[in-house]
This record gives structure tokens, sequence and C-alpha cells, in this order.
């Protein structure tokens, strides 16, 4: 008998932002074909009794150092991480090596191509002094323009006026920007004093990179995206003040969307005494007591956030040693950070349906790349993750799979794993085991790319 789909998984709970049901989900030649109540003929059938299945998850804010730093993670290695954790599509942009014009772009399409395991997209660093390459690095298929508004990891911040430029052309070519927003001038005074005063303590790293940085820049990014009709992120959100400012100036016409990362919800400010460069990630935590962590959970569950990435930037622990000035800045994330959102559903914090909606859904809507990406529906790609949502499981270094080695979440056990990932169909993860070689994963052109 000539069966009708290569692949069926059956017997598990389809989970969408929209609700949950029991169905049986079957794909063809890469791409889902039917979600049905009706048992059908398969090549392949998995059970996926007691388990739930959703979209595979677009993480859309990763670092993978490569090329340029592969010591600290590499397109192999950091896309083994993420499969293993139920991420199948990421958009990788690399301060190392930075993008910046569409030769850039298609030179490292070509690199990763042989390299990655999964599908992905690639972001381009704006440059304040270099408007002339957007529309080209646009229109090659980079799927975001990433600005700064604080020089950070030695890439250039836009002032208002440059940013102002920016988001006029990106207006122009309906280019999505990811704003990194720190307002230079209070980052910079900040550490002149703190250089000045002799200081190399942990605390160096939230009050250099304090809160009214964040603040002021943010309420600048927001008003230049409301006035000038510029789609905008603001990247890695870290508290509901921040938040309150995108809703604001969304309410008065903005288009504008508000990132944020597991860190903000896990990690308190105070660490950064203890831990010194292991919490040298900016914006740092913010947190400063238990009832700060539950705003930041009930804000994500009313709506104050649109999406989540891991913000992955690792570094290895013997690169996180010596000053704190000098150690990089950033994070290990991508290993965990479904398994947190899983966890908080788990706990009553968010509903399953929830983290489909900010680690999948929206992510991909946001970039261009939904519905191929972020959905259970007929015609989107095969990208499914079964997830064994009372599973525990104790994070712990040895667990992890990037390069760095280490989690911020080690020691802490989360409830909800993901057991099997598909990409496309295609089995590439398995019972923890990555099963997807390098080289399989494919380029998601952004939606300004000349056809």
């Amino acid at each position: 008998m000539n069966s009708s789909f290569d692949l069926g998984v059956e017997g598990g709970t389809v989970i969408t932002p929209h609700g949950r049901r029991p169905a049986h989900v079957y794909v063809r030649n890469g791409t889902i074909a039917a979600i049905t109540q009706d048992r059908q003929p398969a090549k392949e059938v998995v059970d996926a009794a007691g388990l739930l299945v959703m979209p595979g998850m677009v993480d859309t804010h990763v670092h993978l150092m490569d090329p340029g730093a592969v010591e600290r993670e590499d397109f192999a290695t950091g896309s083994a991480a993420a499969v293993r954790a139920g991420v199948t599509s990421i958009i990788e942009h690399s301060h190392v090596s930075p993008i910046r014009n569409g030769a850039d772009l298609r030179e490292k399409i070509d690199y990763v191509g042989s390299r990655s395991r999964i599908d992905f997209g690639l972001a381009a660093h704006a440059w304040p002094d270099d408007l002339a390459s957007i529309s080209d690095v646009w229109r090659a298929g980079a799927t975001f323009l990433k600005a700064f508004t604080c020089t950070t990891h030695g890439v250039p911040h836009h002032n208002a006026a440059q940013l102002r430029q920016l988001f006029v052309q990106a207006a122009g070519l309906q280019a999505k920007c990811l704003v990194h927003c720190e307002d230079e001038s209070l980052t910079a005074d900040a550490e002149r004093n703190l250089r000045l005063a002799g200081r190399s303590d942990g605390a160096v790293v939230f009050e250099w990179r304090h809160r009214d940085a964040e603040l002021l820049a943010t309420s600048a990014t927001a008003l230049l995206a409301q006035r000038t009709g510029a789609p905008v992120v603001v990247a890695h959100v870290s508290n509901p003040e921040v938040a309150a400012i995108v809703r604001l100036h969304r309410s008065a016409g903005a288009r504008l969307w508000a990132e944020t990362c597991p860190q903000y919800f896990l990690l308190f400010e105070a660490e950064a005494t203890e831990f010194g460069a292991l919490r040298k990630f900016t914006p740092p935590a913010r947190a400063r007591s238990v009832a700060d962590l539950e705003n930041m959970w009930g804000a994500l569950a009313r709506g104050e956030f649109d999406l989540v990435s891991s913000d992955h930037a690792p570094s290895t622990l013997q690169q996180k040693q010596g000053s704190i000035w000098d150690a990089h800045f950033g994070i290990p994330g991508i290993d965990t950070t479904l398994s947190v959102l899983l966890d908080a559903a788990y706990r009553g914090l968010i509903s399953y349906e929830h983290v489909v909606e900010l680690y999948s859904r929206q992510p991909a809507m946001l970039y261009g790349l939904y519905p191929r990406k972020g959905s259970l529906t007929e015609g989107g790609d095969g990208d499914l993750v079964l997830i064994d949502a009372g599973a525990s499981w104790l994070v712990s270094d040895e667990e992890i799979i990037s390069k760095a080695g280490w989690s911020p979440y080690s020691g802490r056990t989360l409830h909800g794993r993901a057991v099997a990932t598909y990409l496309g169909g295609r089995l590439a993860s398995s019972a923890g085991k990555v099963i997807a070689e390098p080289g399989g994963g494919r380029f998601l052109p952004g939606s300004g790319i000349a056809m």
C-alpha cells in the first residue's frame, strides 16, 4: 500500500496560540499536509500520546560568533543546542563579524549554509555613518537591521539624529529594526565615574548600564518610531516600566514591539555582585525582589511583552574570568529558553498556548516567516516539537551543548522539555540526542529580498 504521508505524529495534544486539542499531524514533502481527528496511513508513525505537539520554536535574537570567535560558539554547536531544545529556526547576528552590506550577507549565507543544522535567517548591523548600505543589505535578504543606542561589542552607537535617519529609510523599505536601547551619554558618564573611582566589583554591571539609560533610550526610540512610521522592535526589555513606554507609543500609532528574555524573569540584579562577569549582560537583570520577578511574569501573562528570545551570547567560563570591564557581555540561553517557558506554564504563570505565541508564532510573524514558520497549519513547514510537560530535569553545566559549557540557571529544576524535534518532517533530535547534521538548515530570506 502506498502511504499518503511521510510522517504521522499521532495521539498528541496539539497546542496553538488559540487553544489545544487532541489531533494527529501529518507531514508530506516537508510540509504539514493534514491535522485531523482521523488516523491516516504514513510511512513513519510516531506515538505522541501524553505529549504536547507544538510548532518548532523561532528564536529571533541569537549570536553564534561564527565566523570570528568560534571558541565562544559556532553554527554547528549552537544549532545543535537549539534543535535539542526545540528550536527549529533562528535569526542570527554576530557582532564579532557584523554584516553591513549585501556582499557581507551573501558571503555569510554561503558560509553558514554548510554549518547550520536548522533553518536560519541573518540580520544586519546598521552603522550610523553608512546609511547607503541599508537598502542594499535589506534587499539582499537580511531579516532585520540591528542598531545600538550605546556603543556595545565594538559596534558604534546611533545618536538620536542618526537613529531618526535610519528609521526614515527603514520606513520607506518596510524594514524591521531591532534596537538595543541604552543611552550612550548616560552609560558613558557612568563608566567614566566608576573607572575614576577604581571600581572593579560585580556591581559595576548594573551601576554602569543602569535603569535610566534603558528608559531614556527606549523613550527616544519609541518616539522616533512613532514619528517616522518605521517598524521597530525594542530588544531585550528588562522590566515592565520599559514595556509601558512601548505600549504608550503603540497606542499613539507607533509600529512598535517589546522583546524580552528569560534572564529578566529568573535572575536578580544583585547576583552580579556575587557572580561578577557570569551575570554581565546588558541591559542587566533588574529584579531586586521576588515580587519584582512575579511582576515580570504577570506582565508577560497580560501581554505586555510581545515575544521572547534567548539573546544567546555565549562565552566560556574561562573567558568570563578576569576584569569585570574586559569580560564579554552576554550569557548562554538557547539550551534553556523553551524549558524556562514550559516550566512557567507548568506552574501556571502563563499558558502553554502563550508559550507558542511568544516563542514561535509572534517571532515568525514579526520577521516575515509566518505561516511557513511558527504555525501548525496545513502548508506550513513540518517543524514540530514534542513536549513532555511533566518531565522534571535539573539544569547543570554538563547538560549544556553550547560551547559556553555553563548556564546561569544551573542548579534549578525545570518542568517541561522537548523530547523530539522535527525539521521539515525529518527527525532532528530525539531523547536528548542531536540527529540533524551540519548543512541541513536552509536560509530564510527576509521580506525585502529582491525576487
